[in-house]
């Protein structure tokens, strides 16, 4: 049915470490003809039998640059991926991957400022020659201190080294970033969601949100001459 949709409408989930991103996305899968994309955080645990995740929170001054290279291949790829249905849901994206992660290590020392300045260019490269485009930023607002507690709850290997200082330092990046503007304009409109409640709560946060996300993919699709002869088809309105 949705086969000749070239450019879905496209959201962009955002937010620091264990804000509950995953959850969001699931909690959408319940809705026809929307593609849900994870970040590959396998592939960062396996390359050719590296854990580059791992290797880059043991020793991050010494992964990070390698560790940012492959994230930001992963995430092209993520963009670029033909999607077959009218409404993709992304787990993170290249901005978050340089406004927030590589901004950090950058701001920390954590990599050479010539280290930064190469995964700089490679994100305006990418930014001028291969669009990556989003129709809305879904931004899970959440405390630093409430996240670090859930980091610490499920309990990945990886993450067990990550200190509280970290978290909000991260935090303090998606809010330059999403709410302040430091960066000039974000890529696209952002919706922001109360991500401290807890997993009870939360749902019905989501819930809030559905018609807010789902008509304003409405609304895009049919402003598309591309798209929207199937716009009505993928919601139940």
């Amino acid at each position: 049915m949705c086969s000749n949709i070239t450019k879905p409408f496209t959201v962009f989930v955002e937010g620091n470490i264990g804000s509950g991103k995953t959850t969001f996305l699931e909690h959408f899968r319940q809705f026809e003809d929307i593609t849900l994309l994870t970040e590959p955080v396998e592939e960062w645990r396996d390359l050719k039998g590296y854990n580059l995740l791992d290797l880059m929170y043991k020793d991050t001054a010494k992964w990070a640059m390698a560790f940012q290279s492959y994230v930001a291949l992963t995430m092209l790829d993520m963009h670029r991926r033909p999607c077959p249905t009218p409404v993709k849901l992304m787990e993170r994206s290249l901005f978050s991957a340089r406004y927030c992660f590589v901004e950090h290590m950058m701001r920390s020392g954590t990599i050479h400022p010539a280290e930064f300045a190469v995964l700089d260019e490679w994100f305006r490269f990418i930014q001028h020659q291969i669009p990556i485009e989003a129709d809305l930023i879904v931004y899970l607002k959440a405390t630093p201190s409430r996240v670090y507690e859930r980091i610490k709850k499920r309990a990945r290997s990886e993450e067990q080294c990550v200190p509280l200082s970290y978290i909000e330092e991260l935090h303090t990046l998606h809010e330059d970033w999403l709410i302040n503007r430091i960066h000039g304009e974000c890529p696209a409109p952002v919706l922001v969601l109360d991500a401290d409640l807890d997993l009870s709560q939360i749902t019905e946060e989501y819930k809030k949100s559905e018609h807010q996300i789902l008509r304003k993919a409405v609304d895009v699709v049919m402003r598309s001459p591309a798209k929207h002869n199937t716009a009505l088809h993928a919601f139940n309105f």
